[in-house]
């Protein structure tokens, strides 16, 4: 699959591409729904990104706003780990240690480390979304515990938590305009209580219940002329979410069942070495096939091990992403539809309507402003995709045929002994 480049500074963003070839790019696999797996400031919305002193027409600032091509070193470098249980009289959390490492004159030291809980990430993911509408921004690891996990904080679930934290975390860090974020610099450089203090000082509940009243109301109200790019976007979002789940359930099914697997081998070969206890003459060769199998299920403890690791988690990570662009686009809409019904409403209106056409207008300059966010942020995070699924796929070839090559040999040097051994001793017979 072929990349799409970003578009040169002072150049809008090319539409998407068409749905046919958005298409024709998705892997062909069936559905297969008997499996369960495990459930699910500087502002682009106020254009504050923009010099105020430039022209405020929809044309003008998507003339000037662009993402900047990404440096080719990166200058902050983020590290979750060291997770810590904490046990208080109501509840029970884990912290994560955040270490960050930058270079970038805006951080008043180029080192920090703080501790964060889940809450704190869920936090930042919101304030990231409310700040900027139509970027995508990565998904969070779920916050509810697998099917079939019983202990909530077992030392699986607290890893897998980790990495994911950490990989949202580089990837604001990687964003040319998310790592910017005010926000963002305090969740990373403030201690707990200056944390705390700073998340009392965002709009007050009232304020939040309205932004939210107004998101229901456009979504219930939708958009008239959703343009066809868009329409192309939603559809192709919708193939890929369909794509990846049945991706996902597959993945989880086979290492389920090369698990159970592993599980039978272990049985398998203390079996041959009993057997070998009873049986003088057969001893030799029962003893090396006891020896073959245990050597295979090492092998094979690996190679689910590394699949477990490194494959699922980045086709469920995709499951997620596919939630999160329809999100993005159900926002995008959300800002078209207030800009349609403001001018219905000032159709239908005799008096203030210059008041209304300056707001009109201002909700034009928002719209045209969150389409080409989303238009240029739609190929950045296509090419990321592209490349994590490549290099998911490549990891998985590489472990299969290390894992079948180690087993091969493994079967074959008991061949080249054994099978000499049998024409030797059916040549003796042969003689006497």
């Amino acid at each position: 699959m072929d990349s799409h480049p970003l578009p040169e500074p002072g150049v809008c963003a090319a539409p998407a591409p068409a749905a046919a070839d958005l298409a024709g790019q998705m892997l062909e696999l069936d559905e297969d729904d008997d499996l369960e797996v495990f459930s699910k400031d500087a502002t682009l919305t106020d254009c504050s990104s923009f010099n105020t002193s430039m022209p405020t027409s929809p044309a003008s600032m998507i003339n000037q706003y662009k993402f900047e091509e990404e440096p080719d070193a990166k200058d902050i470098f983020i590290t979750v780990d060291n997770p810590e249980s904490h046990v208080t009289a109501i509840e029970t959390f884990i912290t994560y240690r955040v270490s960050t490492k930058t270079t970038r004159s805006e951080f008043d030291s180029c080192e920090y480390e703080v501790r964060r809980r889940y809450q704190d990430f869920l936090w930042l993911k919101g304030k990231l979304e409310e700040a900027n509408p139509t970027l995508i921004i990565h998904p969070l690891p779920e916050k509810f515990v697998m099917k079939g996990m019983v202990e909530r904080f077992n030392e699986d679930f607290i890893e897998t938590r980790r990495k994911g934290l950490h990989k949202f975390l580089n990837r604001i860090a990687d964003h040319p305009i998310l790592s910017f974020n005010e926000d963002f610099k305090v969740f990373l450089t403030a201690q707990a209580w200056e944390l705390t203090s700073h998340k009392k000082q965002g709009p007050g509940f009232l304020s939040r219940m309205g932004d939210t009243v107004r998101a229901v109301a456009a979504s219930v109200r939708g958009v008239k002329s959703r343009p066809e790019e868009f329409d192309t976007l939603n559809d192709y979002v919708e193939v890929f979410g369909q794509k990846m789940s049945v991706m996902d359930k597959i993945a989880q099914r086979v290492v389920k069942e090369q698990k159970e697997y592993l599980e039978e081998m272990k049985e398998y070969g203390p079996i041959y070495t009993l057997w070998s206890g009873s049986e003088e003459e057969l001893g030799e060769p029962l003893t090396a096939v006891a020896s073959c199998v245990d050597k295979c299920c090492r092998e094979a403890e690996e190679h689910v091990n590394s699949l477990s690791e490194n494959l699922v988690p980045v086709l469920h990570e995709y499951v997620l992403c596919a939630e999160t662009l329809k999100a993005v686009l159900r926002r995008r809409d959300n800002i078209q539809a207030e800009c349609e019904a403001k001018n219905d409403a000032l159709a239908s209106k005799r008096t203030d309507r210059d008041a209304l056409k300056d707001e009109i207008e201002k909700l034009e300059d928002k719209a045209e402003c969150a389409n080409t966010a989303l238009k240029v942020d739609w190929e950045r995070w296509h090419r990321n995709m592209q490349r994590d699924i490549k290099s998911s796929f490549l990891y998985m070839a590489e472990r299969n045929v290390d894992y079948y090559e180690k087993c091969l040999a493994i079967w074959e040097s008991f061949l080249v002994s054994h099978k000499n051994d049998l024409i030797a001793e059916t040549g003796r017979e042969e003689n006497c």
